[in-house]
């Protein structure tokens, strides 16, 4: 008798994803995603934000500590630097739809009840939660992608993406079966890291402001 794998061992949320309805029905069936392990210790999904008419999606990585607790993308320290950054490029950020290329948080944490501790998605786990993000662009259909960081990047473009290589430009390049417009640039939580953080704040701004020409 042949043994059927359960959906997270088969690492694809391909069976969650509803075959109709807008951004709400995704968001409802996202919350029982079981496509990879990560909902185990994940709080819940964090699901994409923002208005399905947007004319530019940002994609990040995956959610951190703050956004798994309150359930939205983007409402972290990284996310109020993106968002200061977007409105210094020219971006209304409540005009963008924010999500991320994982939709669950992965983290480790060294003892028990200590902080957890980010830790990057692997290609297959970014593969499995593909089906959500081709589902968001489905529905939204925006004008412009901005790509925030390397992972973001490989989820949508392939595992050769480098952000250092093509940051800051304008990209047309095929994303799940639909011909797309990118901007690449660093994840906010870079900037956060750096130890020139002014220098990598300008140098995030400079990029939006690409994208926001790009919108024009």
């Amino acid at each position: 008798m042949v043994r059927t794998k359960a959906p997270e061992d088969a690492y694809t949320a391909e069976p969650f994803v509803p075959g109709r309805g807008g951004l709400a029905a995704l968001r409802r069936a996202a919350a029982e995603c079981q496509g990879c392990p990560l909902h185990r210790d994940a709080t819940r999904t964090v699901f994409g934000a923002g208005s399905q008419d947007a004319r530019v999606m940002l994609v990040g990585e995956q959610p951190g500590d703050q956004e798994d607790r309150q359930g939205k993308p983007f409402v972290g320290p990284a996310g109020k630097l993106l968002d200061r950054a977007l409105e210094e490029a020219g971006i209304d950020p409540s005009e963008a739809y924010v999500t991320n290329a994982v939709k669950h948080f992965k983290f480790t944490r060294a003892e028990p009840r200590k902080r957890r501790i980010h830790k990057a998605p692997n290609l297959r786990e970014m593969t499995a939660c593909g089906p959500w993000l081709a589902a968001e662009l489905s529905v939204v259909e925006p004008e412009l992608i901005v790509v925030l960081g390397a992972t973001a990047g490989k989820a949508l473009l392939g595992s050769s993406f480098r952000v250092t290589q093509v940051r800051g430009t304008v990209l047309e390049e095929d994303v799940h079966g639909r011909p797309e417009r990118l901007v690449p640039t660093v994840h906010p939580s870079s900037v956060l890291r750096s130890d020139d953080r002014e220098a990598a704040y300008r140098g995030l701004v400079a990029d939006l402001h690409v994208a926001a020409d790009a919108l024009s």
